[in-house]
């Protein structure tokens, strides 16, 4: 197709292709008016974009006269916008998080929709653009942190060097100049910030971050078979296996988000639907590693 004259080379065009594939998907239907308005181009346009999606497509819309529309058509197979599900329904779940407005998006009627979820605070700005700062100049800040293990807000002294997302939450990734190690920070728990000179450390000394783990991940077995196929769709498995390359140091989250790291028996199997199979490794490397990483900045600071 990249030879033909009808692929959508530009990406001005392939959009409105895009667009025209998303409003049959969503809405069921497609008319010039609505590519003319949302990317402001003449009907003109807006019609010459249609002919092409046809030509792309000729099997997923049918014109309807009397309602002057372009209707979906039951043999209709997503054209351009296949691997496209997930991003547009995170932005369903942003437009009822107020993370977007609902003309930001090609959404022209809403489907019935609810999230359930604890709704945070947003990340402040501020202190996002202070992090991806110091993180591009490989500068270090203090910061006060409101962290879970004081009982009032402590002064830091930290060297971002990534950002990293788990749960709702955004992190950075620094080094503690206070502990002498690589930790994470909540961006929400930062409240004031200041520059603080250039930093000390070689994030190659992070070990955590730039070396991985195969989480090995399966279903409790304790589960009915019915129940563990289930699980084991539900997450791509094959064979009831499912291989999850993780950075050591976010390992911990991701075992804690889906109760991996809970000894067996403890929960009843339906709160534990996941098992991590190689569990004794991955703790194993999570602790030599963090052990190396230590003892490598201490040779680094010459202690």
């Amino acid at each position: 197709m990249e030879n033909s004259d009808d692929a959508p080379q530009k990406w001005p065009v392939r959009k409105r292709l895009e667009f025209i594939d998303f409003r049959l998907f969503w809405n069921g239907r497609v008319n010039r008016g609505d590519i003319r308005d949302t990317f402001e181009i003449s009907v003109q346009q807006a019609s010459s974009d249609i002919a092409q999606y046809e030509r792309l497509a000729p099997e997923n819309m049918v014109y309807d006269r009397a309602l002057k529309t372009y209707l979906r058509t039951d043999g209709y197979r997503p054209a351009l916008i296949e691997n496209s599900s997930e991003r547009f329904l995170l932005q369903l779940v942003a437009i009822d998080n107020g993370w977007m407005q609902r003309d930001e998006t090609w959404f022209d009627e809403l489907p019935p929709l609810d999230v359930t979820t604890l709704k945070r605070s947003p990340t402040s700005s501020r202190v996002l653009l202070g992090v991806l700062d110091a993180i591009r100049s490989k500068t270090q800040i203090v910061i006060d942190y409101r962290s879970l293990t004081e009982t009032a807000e402590a002064s830091r002294t930290i060297a971002p060097h990534a950002l990293f997302y788990n749960s709702s939450r955004w992190y950075t990734r620094a080094y503690s100049i206070d502990h002498q190690e690589f930790r994470d920070y909540n961006l929400n728990r930062i409240g004031s910030f200041h520059k603080a000179g250039a930093a000390q450390i070689d994030v190659s000394l992070d070990y955590g971050w730039v070396h991985t783990v195969d989480l090995e991940i399966g279903p409790n077995p304790k589960l009915s078979a019915i129940q563990q196929d289930g699980v084991a769709v539900e997450y791509g498995m094959k064979a009831n296996k499912l291989l999850v390359p993780t950075r050591l140091s976010m390992a911990f989250y991701l075992m804690s988000e889906h109760n991996l790291d809970v000894e067996p028996d403890i929960l009843p199997p339906a709160k534990q639907q996941l098992v991590l199979v190689n569990r004794a490794d991955v703790e194993q490397a999570r602790t030599s590693f963090r052990q190396l990483s230590k003892q490598a900045i201490k040779r680094a600071l010459g202690k």
